[in-house]
């Protein structure tokens, strides 16, 4: 392999930390998502007019 010697445990490691790496990153972007979601949410809400409001919340009672 041109001089480079790749034994088992670098490909193990190697490969231990590309799926520490995904699963983490997967995390935040989770985590950053939801955030998204929760903040257009509160900006859609805030357009509201106070009966669509009103309405949204007797909705939401049941």
């Amino acid at each position: 392999m041109g001089g480079i010697d790749v034994s088992v445990i670098g490909i193990f490691i190697a490969v231990v930390t590309g799926l520490g790496s995904y699963v983490v990153g997967r995390h935040f972007r989770q985590k950053r998502a939801a955030k998204k979601r929760e903040k257009n949410r509160i900006a859609s809400q805030a357009g509201e007019t106070r009966q669509v409001r009103r309405a949204r919340e007797r909705k939401e009672r049941g």
